[in-house]
């Protein structure tokens, strides 16, 4: 039967256990707010710090500019050349370790790739062949009727 034919005073209220915080619950509450609120005090602290510094260091960056543009300019390539030889070697060094499970039979990703196109490129080659034989046939045979005399 449903819950209104019965009298008030036999219908139980629904509690629900867990729409009540528990203590363990609220305790992680109060952890994770004192840890935010602290980490949000010294983040505030911190960018107060960097605007007063870079206040403090405008004047001796504006009379050092014409060595420390240069400088930072150099460094800057520097590193970029040094990053870029590095991800090269590296580069080829995983090329060459491919090219070695490949030739060793290891079946490395994408040697089906490669075989597929390898088959493909093959009987293009084939095919260029054998028709370039029978152009050549072609050819000698009308060089053949144009010198027979008529």
């Amino acid at each position: 039967m449903s819950d209104q034919s019965k009298p008030a005073s036999q219908m139980k209220p629904n509690y629900d256990s867990s729409a009540a915080p528990s203590s363990r619950q609220a305790v992680k509450f109060l952890a994770a707010a004192t840890i935010g609120t602290v980490l949000l005090v010294l983040s505030g602290m911190t960018l107060t710090g960097t605007v007063i510094a870079l206040i403090i260091a405008t004047p001796a960056l504006v009379v050092f500019s014409p060595i420390l543009v240069p400088a930072g300019t150099v460094v800057f390539l520097a590193t970029a050349g040094f990053l870029f030889s590095g991800c090269c070697g590296l580069t080829a060094l995983m090329a060459l370790s491919w090219l070695y499970e490949y030739a060793s039979g290891k079946h490395p990703p994408g040697a089906d790739q490669l075989d597929y196109a390898r088959m493909r490129i093959a009987n293009k080659a084939r095919d260029m062949k054998d028709r370039a034989k029978e152009y050549g046939q072609y050819v000698h045979h009308k060089a053949q009727e144009a010198t027979q005399p008529s």
